[in-house]
């Protein structure tokens, strides 16, 4: 225990020394703001400090990237700990030793650096921004002040274990569809690529008009054998623009969410989880305390989908001049009539934090169904599709054969 609350990591600096002169090095300290400190004390003024990043981790092991499901994790320990009375450096400390991802535990042992250092846990988590998002920063932010930090890290740790199952629903929506295509257009690559050429080296020897099918499909093989590398590099080439399409540009996300909701059934699905996590967020920053213009902030970066996000900033602006949120709701012409309906009953009876989470529990159970139900349908789909497709190839290829037979 001892040995970790000393541990060293590496940095690399640049500054100017006492004469303005550019310097850089590499130092070891326990965290930035004692990089920063050493080097000020050798008279050297830093204007860039980093950690040094590597390929390998603790023990040598390579590092794995933290995702959204191990900060969960991390907040229900978190909770967990100072539940059981443990003091927060020491929970850190103990979830760091624990954890079998070192990037992890890095990340929680500069958390837990940075508090000693006399930070609070709000300003420690923002300093990580990757991993703790605003809505996250804001409710810690918020039990520090309030002295319920237990309590709000508790509903925290429930808000993501709830996302996140969310989003693993989702995705295994999207997984299905994505399998269904990328499986027919491998085995059809496989097919033209290997199988139909040896059909063709046959076929040269029957000296008689080949059906068109036959030839359509010969055709299509010589071009996938001719210009293979074109079609993977155009494929690639297609893939990696518009990633970076989507990552830069606004406006084609927009188009992109806007579509991906009118998509049939997996647009509903979609559309019912952007609905659960609205509510679920909502309902979490209001019963932590948070102003509900305030909170409706957080909500709309929460909301996973631009459609979403810029009618949750409308609904803040007509919120902020009095109007109440169920009629704010309905004005978008986005929101279900019945989880318009729950919250105008939890505005009313004042429990709008309860009625939220009955509404995300409603589309959250919805989405499951759907999910479900969608994985059902497909199964016997990819089944199909793959035998269409395989099925189309093996009689273009004995057609010739049968018609050879009907001849003799």
């Amino acid at each position: 225990m001892a040995e970790s609350l000393t541990e060293k990591q590496t940095f690399l600096w640049e500054g100017t020394d006492r004469r303005g002169t550019r310097v850089k090095g590499k130092t070891e300290a326990l965290n930035e703001s004692m990089m920063k400190a050493m080097l000020r004390k050798q008279g050297i003024n830093p204007i860039r400090v980093r950690k040094q990043t590597t390929l390998f981790g603790i023990g040598g092991k390579k590092k794995k990237k933290i995702k959204s499901a191990d900060i969960a994790i991390l907040s229900r320990q978190m909770a967990t700990m100072m539940s059981a009375g443990v003091p927060l450096v020491q929970s850190l400390d103990i979830i760091a030793n624990g954890s079998e991802n070192p990037s992890l535990s890095e990340l929680v042992r500069n958390i837990r650096n940075d508090i000693e250092g006399g930070g609070t846990l709000a300003e420690a988590l923002g300093k990580h921004p990757d991993y703790f998002d605003d809505l996250f920063v804001n409710l810690v932010d918020a039990g520090e002040k309030s002295g319920a930090l237990e309590t709000l890290l508790d509903k925290i740790a429930t808000y993501k274990e709830k996302t996140e199952a969310i989003k693993a629903k989702v995705r295994k929506a999207l997984f299905y569809p994505s399998a269904v295509i990328v499986v027919a257009i491998i085995v059809m690559g496989i097919l033209l690529y290997f199988v139909v050429p040896q059909f063709q080296s046959l076929f040269q020897g029957f000296g008689a008009d080949l059906p068109g099918f036959t030839l359509l499909v010969i055709g299509l093989s010589k071009f996938v054998q001719a210009w293979w590398w074109a079609i993977l590099g155009t494929i690639g080439a297609a893939a990696f623009g518009l990633a970076r399409l989507h990552k830069r540009s606004r406006k084609f996300r927009r188009l992109i969410d806007r579509l991906t909701l009118k998509l049939p059934v997996v647009g509903d699905i979609l559309y019912k989880a952007a609905v659960a996590r609205f509510a679920r967020t909502l309902s979490t920053m209001f019963a932590a305390g948070v102003p509900l213009v305030e909170a409706m902030e957080s909500v709309a970066k929460a909301a996973g989908n631009i459609v979403f996000e810029e009618a949750i900033f409308q609904m803040q602006e007509q919120v902020s001049t009095g109007q109440q949120l169920q009629l704010a709701m309905s004005n978008t012409g986005l929101f279900p009539s019945m989880a318009i309906q729950m919250v105008a009953i939890g505005e009313e009876s004042g429990a709008l934090d309860s009625m939220c989470a009955k509404v995300a529990d409603f589309y959250e159970a919805e989405v499951d169904n759907q999910v479900d139900s969608l994985s059902s349908l497909l199964e016997p789909l990819i089944m199909a599709v793959i035998g269409v497709l395989v099925g189309g190839l093996v009689v273009a290829m004995y057609l010739p054969i049968f018609k050879l037979g009907s001849v003799v």
